[in-house]
């Protein structure tokens, strides 16, 4: 039996470790992003977190992106736009935080995956993270992730990503585009580096701590509109002939 998907914090020494799992390779279905975002949100605004690392469990894949499922299920703009509105919800709760969050990306990132590795403020890698924005080969595109990618990449490597959807990018490619900020041979390597530097991070002053995250997110005040308004445009793409056409194909070949 497959195991439950699940999103936990669990709080050491300050440092909160929040996990999102799904057994479909950690795929994010709406009940996951909405409880990520509410997650975020909650060790935030805890007293006895300091810093947070988000990762995923299990040791391949970081994450699979949309819930293929769910895009298959979706039949009314209303349903499409509220489904695309949890990735935007999460963008916004990684913004929001006043914690510093390191993120933890020790397998494949595509699609919503890839945002969730921008939307953090300094991330680690392992050397098999290779990342793609597969949304274009189904008729979608990156809408909802892509202000969050771009603002790390540049427009530029964000539209090789979003244009060459079908095809991985290495985790070297996105530590030299600044996507990812350290890249280990082994996760045993990232997670050593990985609690030494939350650690590291807990003694500076917290104060210090929260205007500079205010200052690395400089800019990015109108998300709430502007995730919204690329929701709207995911939930209405989402139902066009095309996507169906594919999503369809897919539900067979399943």
């Amino acid at each position: 039996m497959s195991e439950a998907a699940y999103v936990n914090l669990e709080i050491k020494d300050t440092i909160g470790e929040i996990t999102f799992f799904h057994p479909s390779h950690n795929s994010l279905p709406g009940e996951i992003l909405e409880q990520l975002a509410k997650t975020i949100t909650a060790a935030g605004g805890d007293p006895d977190v300091k810093v947070i690392i988000l990762k995923s469990g299990g040791d391949r894949t970081f994450c699979a992106g949309a819930s293929f499922n769910e895009l298959v299920a979706i039949d009314n703009f209303e349903e499409g736009k509220k489904f695309f509105m949890g990735f935007a919800n999460v963008i916004n709760a990684c913004r929001k935080c006043p914690k510093i969050i390191i993120g933890r990306v020790q397998g494949k990132a595509v699609g919503g995956g890839v945002g969730l590795a921008a939307a953090v403020d300094y991330c680690f890698a392992s050397k098999f993270a290779s990342v793609k924005l597969s949304e274009l080969t189904i008729g979608i595109g990156p809408f909802v992730v892509g202000p969050a990618v771009e603002r790390k990449i540049g427009v530029s490597s964000f539209s090789k990503l979003a244009i060459n959807a079908g095809e991985f990018q290495s985790a070297a490619w996105a530590l030299d585009k600044g996507l990812f900020h350290e890249v280990f041979d082994t996760t045993e390597e990232m997670d050593k580096a990985i609690q030494a530097f939350a650690q590291s991070l807990t003694g500076n002053s917290e104060e210090a701590r929260q205007l500079i995250k205010k200052v690395i997110w400089e800019g990015t005040e109108h998300w709430d509109q502007l995730l919204e308004e690329r929701a709207a445009i995911s939930g209405k793409l989402v139902l066009s002939d095309f996507t169906k056409h594919v999503l369809d194909k897919y539900k067979t070949v399943s």
